[in-house]
């Protein structure tokens, strides 16, 4: 008789980054997602264009994403919609910088700049804001001497082309291990060009040069970004996705918002970009109450 061999075990699942070091602070993950809410301030963004063009509206929109639970708030000035136009530099210093100085003052909100221009982030830092979100991936390398010069947190997105082109017909073999490998390896240029590991968030860009199969691939397997040793943030908020998944592209995409963010959250994805926290918070707090993240 054949001796039985015990199957060796299974490779351990990759570990969540457990903070993100932030340009003055330290942020400290816990069971559940931080989300950051999304203050755009721009006339044409695909979901809220216009709604908070003006400053004033803006900053309370801003004070009231804190309130419904948002630990972080991303303020942009430029859309970054598929086919948008670029926006002048002063234009986008004109609309964002008073909001985040306003923002800073009034709340102890985390602040975020959402943008693609170095000096647009560097007036933010000096601002108040703490973290860099920029959904090139920090290709500018005078982005990089910013985040190095003010110490700032940064979020890392892949995207296959840029907001003009991203959209036109985008190709992989494999998605999820292609941008899986661009995370890691990015992640490892920034630190050999000088950034702390710690202050690097990496985001692998969900409908940033994605087809909708393609999107839904990544947050099925968002798991295995943990791989890279930074935290993860995703932005699914309101995304087509999620209206061709329900069958109607006009319904209100809350609900799918909410179901995507669950299963994030099982995938212990640290930060969670979102348009309206209030009902997110409620479900992810319900949802590990009721023993959704216990294996």
């Amino acid at each position: 008789m054949s001796k039985m061999h015990p199957r060796p075990p299974a490779p351990a699942r990759p570990q969540p980054a457990p903070f993100w070091q932030l340009r003055s602070r330290s942020l400290e993950f816990g069971r559940l997602p931080v989300l950051m809410g999304i203050v755009n301030v721009t006339p044409d963004s695909f979901s809220d264009g216009g709604k908070f063009y003006d400053s004033s509206a803006a900053v309370d929109q801003a004070l009231q994403l804190a309130a419904d639970g948002a630990l972080i708030v991303d303020i942009g000035g430029e859309s970054t919609r598929p086919y948008a136009e670029p926006v002048p530099l002063d234009e986008e210093l004109r609309r964002v910088i008073p909001v985040v100085e306003a923002v800073c003052q009034q709340a102890s909100v985390i602040v975020s700049i959402d943008t693609l221009k170095p000096e647009v982030a560097r007036q933010a830092m000096l601002a108040g804001a703490e973290i860099i979100n920029d959904v090139s991936g920090l290709r500018d390398p005078a982005m990089v001497a910013v985040a190095l010069e003010t110490g700032a947190g940064v979020c890392v997105m892949h995207m296959q082309g840029t907001p003009a082109t991203m959209q036109d017909n985008p190709q992989y073999d494999d998605v999820v291990a292609e941008v899986g490998s661009w995370l890691a390896a990015r992640r490892g240029e920034l630190i050999e060009a000088g950034l702390q590991a710690e202050r690097i968030c990496l985001d692998p860009g969900i409908g940033f040069g994605k087809t909708n199969p393609q999107s839904i691939a990544l947050l099925n397997s968002c798991g295995e970004f943990h791989a890279a040793g930074a935290p993860l943030l995703v932005g699914h908020s309101r995304k087509g996705f999620i209206g061709q998944a329900i069958g109607d592209k006009t319904v209100d995409r809350t609900p799918g918002v909410i179901g995507v963010a669950l299963a994030l959250a099982r995938r212990g994805v640290q930060v969670l970009r979102v348009h309206d926290p209030a009902p997110l918070q409620q479900a992810l707090l319900l949802f590990d109450i009721a023993g959704g993240l216990d294996d």
